[in-house]
C-alpha cells in the first residue's frame, strides 16, 4: 500500500508540474523536471507487459540553468514530440528507444565545451527515436496544420504544428526535424534564455 501511495503521489505531482495551470506567463523553471513529468504520464505507453514492445528511454540531460517560459506550453511540446515517436516506433523492431538530450550552447557553436557556460545564450533539447524516419516529403510538411501520416481517426495533425507555434511564436526559438527513411527521427527545439 505504501509504495501504490507513493505512485499516486508521484503521478499527481507530476501532472501538477506538467499541466503549471497555476503558470501561465512566464516562470523560471527546471526544464528536467518538465521532461521527467511528462515522461511520467507517457509511463504507460513505455512500459508494456511485453518485453518485446517496451521502449526504452534514453536521458542525455547536460548540465542547464534555469531559465524563463511558460512550462506547460513546453511541457505540452514535450508531450506531442515523445506522443509521436512513441507511435513511430509501435510496429519497429528492437532495440526501440527515445534519445533526450539538453545542452546549453552560445549562439553558432555547436555545443556548451565551447564556451563557458555563462556565456551560453540557448538552451537545446533534442529528442530523437530509433523509428523509421521519413520521407523528404513528409519531413517538409511536418508542421503544417492537419497535416498527419496516421490512420484516419488516429490523429489530428494538429501536435507538431501546435508545438511548433509554441516554440517559434511564444518563445523565439526553433524547432526542426532531422530524419531520413530508416533512420528515425530527430526533433531539435533550440530557445533563447
Amino acid at each position: 500500500m505504501r509504495v501504490g501511495v507513493e505512485r499516486i503521489s508521484k503521478i499527481v505531482l507530476s501532472l501538477r508540474n506538467f499541466s503549471r495551470l497555476d503558470e501561465s506567463e512566464m516562470k523560471l523553471v527546471d526544464l528536467h523536471e518538465g521532461i521527467d513529468s511528462t515522461l511520467l504520464i507517457l509511463q504507460h505507453r513505455l512500459h508494456q507487459a511485453s518485453r518485446k514492445s517496451r521502449i526504452e528511454i534514453i536521458k542525455q540531460y547536460g548540465k542547464i540553468s534555469k531559465f524563463y517560459c511558460c512550462a506547460g506550453q513546453l511541457n505540452q511540446v514535450f508531450l506531442n514530440i515523445i506522443s509521436n515517436a512513441i507511435d513511430a516506433l509501435e510496429n519497429q523492431p528492437q532495440p526501440r528507444t527515445i534519445v533526450i538530450r539538453t545542452l546549453m550552447k552560445k549562439a553558432g557553436l555547436k555545443s556548451h565545451s565551447n564556451s563557458k557556460l555563462s556565456q551560453c545564450d540557448r538552451i537545446v533539447i533534442c529528442i530523437a527515436d530509433s523509428g523509421p524516419g521519413m520521407t523528404e516529403d513528409v519531413r517538409k510538411r511536418v508542421f503544417d496544420p492537419f497535416f498527419t501520416t496516421k490512420p484516419v481517426g488516429s490523429g489530428t495533425g494538429l501536435g507538431l504544428s501546435i508545438s511548433h507555434q509554441i516554440v517559434v511564436e511564444k518563445h523565439r526559438g526553433t524547432l526542426r526535424c532531422i530524419c531520413a527513411p530508416g533512420q528515425g527521427a530527430e526533433f531539435w527545439i533550440e530557445i533563447p534564455c
